[in-house]
């Protein structure tokens, strides 16, 4: 296969595999209701089982990073997704909340080493100019995972039951895992040209010498705390405060996540337009974060609003932080040569999982006692915080070849 057309591929297999990586996560939350009719769980315990899987996630995510550098992309990721498809096929099998919570943990501990992986293998494979729209296709799996997940998951226990949903949903991503190991190959391989650039000798402890790092990690705290609360405590909210059933949610739920499948190619394919413009990459990536920053304030309006306006700003929001996501991801190809970008990432998903875990332990406990609005009021505020962040620390989008 021509190298230009491998790396097309190479970019779809990892949109199919970050599909699977949010059907699986997203399974638990569409189900929710279903499974309280055998296990009964409070608010606050579905926000704590949120925050065990983003626990590990953040965890692997640093780890899983150093990891895939170790091992190498090939190996590592497949290692990644068929820990992570195991522990979600045994979902279906418990019968307590703690069971829930063990195998949600062990969940977030296999996901994490997936974006990881993704990033690494864009960096390997696809040069400067295309490297947003790579992202952007691989990113827009989140998307297409989490639209397919509401009807899929609702068609799954109208004709089976709840359990089935896991056992189906982790079997694929043991399939996709025997595909990888099958067909994908690294650049350094027979036949092959690496389009990474330079490499540099960097341990992984002295990349937190770096101030762009230090932006980097905290703008991915603050932004994946409102993310995450969007894609886990949709279906509930439609549930809980709009009174749908699960047929009903497997209806309205999946139009959020494809209105941010469309902001993951619109992220990477404005800033690769404004580069064939010859914008600058700093301008180009700075741009396309500051019009995603702006747009998702939007997510105040969704508690006050009707249900089909609430869907609107949900979509709105969804779209803003996935085009926001899509760049975020392709700073750590920008700002680090390749044989360490798979450890940038780990540290900036890190950053974001532990963001995320802190906002749904609080989020919980804020929505049992007053409700919806006060939380979606932080979600709205943090991107526009976070890109303030970025402008300040990391200053200029560029290579870096030494600390500085």
């Amino acid at each position: 296969m021509q190298i230009s057309r491998f790396r097309w591929w190479v970019a779809g297999m990892l949109a199919a595999a970050t599909a699977l990586n949010y059907l699986d996560r997203q399974s638990l939350p569409v189900v929710i209701g279903e499974i309280q009719k055998e296990i009964p769980l409070t608010d606050r315990q579905f926000g704590q089982l949120q925050s065990l899987f983003l626990l590990a996630y953040g965890i692997m995510y640093a780890v899983g990073g150093r990891i895939i550098d170790w091992l190498g992309t090939r190996l590592g990721y497949a290692l990644m997704i068929l820990f992570w498809s195991a522990a979600n096929f045994f979902q279906g099998t418990v019968h307590t909340v703690m069971g829930l919570g063990v195998f949600r943990f062990l969940l977030g501990a296999g996901e994490g080493g997936g974006f990881p992986g993704s990033a690494k293998a864009v960096a390997e494979w696809f040069p400067v100019r295309e490297r947003s729209f790579a992202f952007g296709i691989f990113n827009t799996g989140s998307s297409i995972g989490a639209v397919i997940a509401p009807p899929l998951i609702a068609l799954i226990v109208l004709q089976l039951n709840w359990r089935w949903v896991f056992f189906i949903t982790g079997g694929l991503g043991i399939v996709w895992a025997m595909f990888w190991l099958r067909y994908y190959q690294s650049p350094s391989a027979p036949g092959s040209t690496p389009t990474a650039g330079t490499r540099v000798k960097v341990r992984w402890i002295h990349l937190l010498r770096y101030r762009q790092v230090w932006g980097l990690i905290i703008a991915k705290f603050l932004s994946d705390s409102a993310w995450f609360f969007f894609i886990f405590w949709l279906p509930k909210y439609l549930s809980d405060v709009r009174h749908l059933n699960i047929k009903e949610i497997g209806y309205y739920a999946w139009v959020p996540y494809a209105f941010a499948g469309l902001g993951s190619f619109a992220g990477g394919g404005l800033s690769g337009i404004l580069l064939r413009y010859r914008f600058s990459l700093d301008h180009a990536r700075k741009i396309s974060l500051g019009i995603s920053a702006a747009l998702m304030p939007v997510s105040l309006l969704i508690v006050s609003s009707p249900l089909n306006w609430a869907i609107v700003f949900f979509s709105t929001a969804m779209f803003a932080h996935q085009f926001w996501s899509t760049i975020m991801q392709t700073l750590a190809a920008d700002l680090f040569p390749s044989n360490v970008v798979g450890s940038v990432a780990g540290l900036m998903g890190a950053a974001g999982s532990f963001g995320a875990m802190l906002f749904s332990f609080i989020a919980g406990s804020i929505i049992a006692d007053y409700g919806y609005a006060r939380v979606f009021l932080i979600a709205g505020l943090v991107h526009p915080i976070s890109f303030i962040v970025l402008l300040a620390v990391v200053r200029r989008i560029e290579e870096l070849i030494s600390p500085g």
